[in-house]
């Protein structure tokens, strides 16, 4: 058992995604389409975090910090909403325990030292550590459910941890607002990135859900993800 996700994005005409560029060209139509999917935990990668929520200054390890190498659950606040944010080597440091209104569940590699995983138990902050060289994805998400109680996931971005959970087929819908305006520069992240499987030449079928006109002249389009 797992969420059910939902990969919900806002991007410029040609696909790009840069926070500060999206920023210039949407307004508060994101916010509302994402009320009206009525998840209860949103999961944002270790980028978007970086730029919107963690800290200035990122977590260093004690010199000879050891990986933990195995994996571990701590669920600090039982809650019926929740923040996840997925950050494989525990560099992000909190200014909190409560990001956008609901407790946070930091999700880890087993990379991570011990004393990342005792300061955020510190803090008051849930973890899962999982996977030996990066996210155990699958770990993660049945972890989710099953110990924290989450039915629907939005996930949020950025571009690579979309593409990690599209990799492992794990986005269930596509929600994208296509707002009024063009990026146009060279090398800015899309929508999914990192797909770097020579074996995947084919594109990801979707099946269209739904077409909405925004005030601000943005469009919403909702799909299906066909595997």
């Amino acid at each position: 058992m797992r969420p059910h996700i939902i990969c919900h994005m806002v991007s410029s005409v040609d696909g790009r995604i840069d926070c500060s560029m999206v920023e210039h060209i949407s307004g508060e139509e994101y916010d509302s389409a994402l009320a009206v999917l009525n998840c209860d935990a949103e999961l944002e990668g270790r980028v978007t975090m970086e730029h919107y929520s963690a800290s200035p200054e990122p977590f260093v390890a004690p010199e000879g910090a050891r990986p933990v190498g195995n994996p571990s659950v701590h669920i600090a606040v039982p809650s019926e909403r929740y923040t996840v944010a997925v950050d494989t080597k525990g560099r992000l440091r909190w200014p909190s325990s409560v990001i956008n209104g609901a407790p946070l569940v930091c999700i880890v590699s087993e990379r991570v030292s011990q004393a990342y995983l005792d300061s955020l138990k510190a803090q008051g902050i849930s973890w899962i550590c999982c996977g030996q060289e990066r996210v155990n994805l699958y770990f993660a998400m049945e972890s989710l459910s099953r110990d924290f109680g989450i039915k629907r996931l939005a996930l949020l971005g950025g571009g690579r941890i979309n593409g990690a959970f599209l990799k492992e087929e794990l986005v269930d819908e596509l929600s994208l607002i296509i707002a009024p305006g063009i990026d146009g520069r060279t090398g800015q992240t899309s929508l999914f990135e990192g797909m770097t499987d020579a074996v995947r030449f084919y594109p990801t079928n979707l099946e269209l859900i739904s077409v909405d006109q925004l005030p601000n002249g943005s469009v919403w389009l909702r799909y299906k993800v066909d595997y």
